[in-house]
């Protein structure tokens, strides 16, 4: 049951770090927030486009980021040819802070209530990395919801080999980190190597470090735990819907062939492009490109 739908005002979001005077912002869509009974504050960003037989995409971003984060660089190209939510999920950007442990299914079935509520009747998940998982997840327990699906950079399981679990055994080092003084700062620096002095993006630097600085720690850490314990194997081929997967062929953190494990479970149309795990940022022409030809094909 919705209780509450409103603009977003600085009395019903997260707090955070005002701009400094100057501060260069990207192009952001409305901001709101929906309180579900039963569920929370779900904070969304939502654009539609003036045609209403356009599809509807539902921005899943992936883990530690939120979906201004993920996506902002889509959102102009996206905005021209469709409409779209962007959900922020538990424990990141402005998402809810409950009380419970953050576990995937609760994130799939937090998109599934504000599909709902905003009366839209199918959408076409676009899962990023963590959002993958949350995109089948929600395919799985909403099918009527889901008109297709869009997975980047993401796999059926995130700890296949004996080496992959030692290294989330690892995950709760993370919690401290981020809770540190000195993260802040090695977020900056490592967005100055990341975008150097000639990225189109430089100049929302300031902006992307803020936004970083919105996690919170304890999920952050959680949703990790989950990540580790998430597999899709034994039920992704059999969700039925038309599929498209984007690779990232340089990716150090998903691996490309299990990535394309997952293409094949989907029978999905694929996109390759030569990038790292963050390509939505560092390589954003060729990850805008990719993502609307798949669009183009999960919805021809």
């Amino acid at each position: 049951m919705v209780t509450m739908m409103e603009p977003l005002t600085a009395a019903n979001t997260t707090p955070a770090p005002a701009p400094s005077a100057g501060m260069a912002l990207p192009w952001l869509p409305e901001a709101r927030t929906l309180v579900v009974a039963g569920r929370g504050e779900l904070f969304f960003r939502h654009h539609r486009h003036p045609d209403p037989n356009a599809p509807t995409v539902l921005l899943l971003h992936g883990w530690t980021a939120s979906a201004d984060l993920q996506f902002f660089a889509a959102y102009p190209a996206l905005a021209e040819r469709c409409s779209f939510i962007g959900i922020d999920h538990r424990g990141h950007g402005r998402g809810m802070r409950p009380s419970v442990p953050f576990t995937l299914e609760d994130c799939a079935d937090d998109a599934a209530a504000l599909v709902r509520a905003l009366g839209v009747e199918r959408v076409i998940p676009v899962g990023y990395s963590m959002g993958g998982p949350i995109s089948l997840l929600l395919t799985r327990a909403h099918p009527d919801l889901v008109q297709a699906i869009i997975v980047q950079a993401t796999a059926l399981t995130f700890a296949e080999s004996g080496l992959d679990r030692l290294r989330w055994r690892t995950i709760r080092l993370v919690g401290p980190l981020l809770r540190s003084w000195a993260y802040p700062r090695s977020v900056r620096a490592v967005l100055r190597r990341l975008l150097g002095d000639d990225h189109d993006f430089r100049e929302y630097s300031g902006w992307i470090a803020g936004e970083i600085n919105r996690n919170e720690a304890l999920a952050i850490v959680q949703a990790g735990k989950a990540l580790s314990l998430y597999d899709a194997r034994p039920w992704a081929a059999n969700l039925g819907k038309p599929a498209g997967s984007l690779i990232t062929t340089k990716d150090h953190l998903v691996k490309p062939r299990h990535q394309r494990a997952l293409a094949r479970a989907l029978g999905a149309t694929v996109e390759e492009i030569d990038a790292d795990h963050l390509a939505a940022l560092v390589n954003p022409t060729a990850y805008i490109a990719a993502t609307l030809r798949l669009l183009d094909a999960v919805t021809a």
